[in-house]
């Protein structure tokens, strides 16, 4: 496994799993794909598995069923940071982050000590969004950030590119939520701990092959986890 690990949690992404992994080992960086795999009832482990045989940079770890982005990061870190992995990145297997923009987020991750894909700062932008989901992912950013007082603008973006320091400083095993929320989560933390995290602009382009995971739980953790983050992290924040 090579230093720079691109993390790919899937479920259901038989349509989407060949094209991204090519499209991230095309970038020009010496890099290794971790895809985690839920267990895909559409055969998206059995396709991955496929691709590793016939690629050294491509390594698949398989879980027993659906159980959720957070703990698919969770798994994939620990997987990576045991192989030696520097940097570790986040991206979706559905197209909606570009495998392009890769370099430009390792290159601030470089200058910082995380570096993550922002729709909502300057040159940034969502396509194909009904206002309606704009609204509610702008306005849930706006939240976090009043009520966790963050400074991130886009908390719940899930490209993302974290230092090997940041992640060993984080206590994995206490960030628990799932979906967006983890993102979420880990950003609280990561500034928390002062680390600097910087956000570089990018476009976020609705999926166009197979179903979004996205449904009302995740909304809700969201808005729940967010009011809790300060107590359950005080103790970090007393730390000299």
């Amino acid at each position: 496994m090579r230093e720079l690990v691109v993390i790919i949690p899937t479920y259901n992404e038989r349509e989407n799993i060949e094209r991204i992994v090519a499209a991230v080992l095309s970038q020009p960086l010496d890099l290794s794909i971790l895809v985690v795999d839920d267990n895909s009832p559409d055969g998206t482990g059995r396709i991955a598995d496929a691709l590793a045989a016939e690629d050294e940079r491509v390594e698949v770890l398989h879980r027993e069923g659906k159980q959720g982005l957070g703990t698919a990061y969770r798994a994939g870190f620990r997987y990576a940071l045991e192989r030696g992995a520097q940097y570790c990145f986040e991206i979706d297997a559905d197209f909606s982050h570009n495998p392009d923009d890769i370099p430009r987020l390792f290159a601030a991750a470089r200058e910082a000590d995380a570096a993550i894909g922002s729709r909502y700062i300057k040159g940034g932008g969502c396509e194909n969004w009904s206002l309606l989901r704009w609204m509610i992912s702008r306005g849930g950013n706006l939240y976090t950030r009043l009520v966790a007082r963050t400074r991130t603008v886009d908390t719940t973006s899930g490209f993302r590119c974290y230092s090997r320091r940041v992640l060993e400083a984080i206590p994995i095993d206490r960030v628990t939520s799932q979906g967006y929320a983890f993102q979420i989560e880990m950003t609280f933390v990561a500034e928390t701990l002062g680390f600097r995290v910087v956000e570089v602009p990018i476009t976020f382009v609705d999926r166009e092959g197979g179903q979004s995971k996205m449904d009302s739980a995740i909304f809700w953790e969201g808005l729940r986890v967010v009011w809790g983050l300060r107590r359950k992290y005080a103790d970090l924040r007393k730390a000299p």
